[in-house]
């Protein structure tokens, strides 16, 4: 019989002190944390930054995701994945899982939340929110997330960029989430559509190894690996916009 509460809790972009006063509280009292990692040996960013908050005494576990496109294979983690948290529910305990940013955006917890709704409806959560990298970016860089009545854009990049040309083909803040090895190729995009200047670049926001970028012409070259955890905040003015559909 499943008797504890499931907190999914978002820890924010890298800076504990960006933790809600709210999530520090249920971490302070938890007795057992599951954090994501991405492969054995590497250490969990949402663990590295909320342990302090962490009592010593609590379980840690740590359940792996893999960075995978096989569906199959990460329905599989998952499904794993819930039926571990279930078995630490059952013992019984409340149980917290650590996220990066918020949990319901572009978060490993929302599909565990569906696995462990598939095999138990009754299952109880409380999804507690986090600080987005988009606003720790805007804050860093005093870059208005949206202004009047401009729309803001959110666009995980892919591969193919398409979505990334698309959301720069109209105005407002368009916000790269995901950028990773795709920095050069978005570069490029940016260049050609004439949005260098009217575009931030952050990296690991609020952690050790932050890197800040307002002149987005000092990355053109960089290593794929600049692109690491990265963000990046363009404001399409009305004009650029009008220009880039007449083309």
């Amino acid at each position: 019989m499943i008797t504890g509460t499931l907190f999914g809790i978002g820890v924010g972009p890298g800076d504990p002190e960006l933790i809600t006063v709210k999530g520090t509280r249920v971490l302070s009292n938890a007795s057992c944390v599951v954090v994501p990692k991405s492969a054995q040996g590497r250490e969990s960013v949402a663990l590295r930054i909320a342990r302090e908050h962490i009592p010593v005494s609590a379980e840690v576990v740590e359940l792996l995701f893999p960075m995978t496109a096989d569906k199959r294979e990460l329905q599989e983690k998952w499904d794993a994945a819930a039926e571990s948290i279930l078995t630490l529910l059952a013992k019984p305990q409340d149980v917290a899982f650590l996220t990066l940013g918020d949990p319901l955006l572009y978060s490993t917890y929302i599909y565990l939340l569906r696995s462990l709704r598939a095999k138990n409806p009754d299952v109880r959560t409380t999804t507690v929110p986090g600080i987005m990298a988009m606003g720790a970016a805007a804050a860093l860089t005093e870059f208005p997330l949206g202004e009047g009545k401009e729309p803001v854009t959110v666009v995980p990049t892919a591969d193919d960029l398409k979505e990334v040309e698309r959301a720069l083909g109209r105005p407002g803040t368009v916000v790269l989430m995901k950028v990773g090895k795709r920095l050069q190729p978005i570069l490029e995009i940016l260049d050609r559509k004439g949005l260098l200047d009217a575009a931030v670049f952050v990296s690991r926001a609020g952690q050790e190894k932050e890197s800040v970028v307002t002149d987005l012409r000092g990355l053109i070259g960089a290593e794929e690996r600049t692109g690491y955890l990265s963000i990046i905040l363009v404001h399409v003015a009305p004009d650029a916009a009008c220009e880039e559909e007449s083309v």
